[in-house]
């Protein structure tokens, strides 16, 4: 499976300042917000696969994280490619390049059914002698655990208001990356994952169509880097479902007329 990057291009916050000399010990430092926050990416595009069936069920094993339970795939190159991804979106969220990771599912026509957009944006600037150092304001890293948590539990609950995904058999995912409008790519310096590759426009969010719905699912400003997780269901997705209800209506009608 290939990468792809499409260049495109707000939690309002008090903005934090450096400690100094009166630093709390379990205050967030830069590279601990970026640390956890792609762990968390990582931990969020496994669950994402096993609640919309993108996979068989036992494909994947159940694990505890952020004291929830989750789900893990056991499939190596599986795992290999996420964690690949995962790595090149730490490399951007470290330059403060990074825009938004779209968890893109797609049909067997490689049309978007549905994108899990996770935006970030940095609050503050941080110098690089000081990226180790906690933020005064900015949250703990059992407080962001706990936000965490919350993410999660509403992942796997979707899909009472998404509904199940149609055709799951012949759905696929790809991970997309969309930076902020004056950033390029970034090279992995250990060369994994490949190079991004350009997107498919229609995969990304500016290429979403008018009547697609946005459902807002978590936000967190942890004081350094903001976060939120929101899933948008194409216009071609609610379509098809229109028109399933529609001709299932219609047979039901032909149904009640032969009896």
């Amino acid at each position: 499976m290939a990468c792809h990057v499409m260049i495109s291009m707000e939690i309002f916050s008090i903005q934090p300042t450096r400690l100094e000399s009166c630093i709390m010990p379990d205050t967030l430092s830069f590279n601990q917000t970026v640390k956890a926050i792609a762990e968390f990416i990582e931990v969020a595009i496994h669950t994402i696969l096993y609640v919309r069936q993108i996979y068989p069920p036992d494909l994947f094993v159940r694990r505890k994280k952020y004291d929830t339970p989750v789900y893990q795939s056991r499939h190596p190159a599986l795992n290999e490619y996420i964690s690949g991804a995962v790595k090149a979106v730490t490399d951007e969220l470290v330059l403060g390049s990074l825009d938004k990771v779209v968890v893109i599912l797609k049909d067997k026509d490689q049309v978007a059914l549905e994108r899990f957009i996770f935006s970030v944006k940095n609050m503050i600037q941080v110098e690089s002698y000081d990226k180790d150092t906690g933020v005064q304001g900015a949250m703990t890293p059992s407080n962001l655990g706990q936000y965490f948590r919350s993410f999660l539990i509403k992942l796997t609950m979707m899909e009472s208001q998404l509904g199940l995904l149609e055709h799951h058999d012949d759905a696929s995912f790809a991970i997309v990356i969309e930076l902020n409008d004056d950033k390029v790519p970034s090279a992995s310096r250990d060369k994994n994952p490949p190079p991004w590759v350009p997107a498919d426009r229609q995969h990304t969010t500016s290429g979403a169509s008018e009547d697609c719905q946005l459902h807002l699912l978590r936000a967190v400003d942890t004081g350094i880097i903001s976060l939120s997780l929101a899933v948008q269901e194409s216009g071609e997705k609610l379509q098809k479902l229109r028109q399933d209800y529609e001709s299932g209506a219609l047979r039901s009608k032909g149904k009640e007329k032969v009896v």
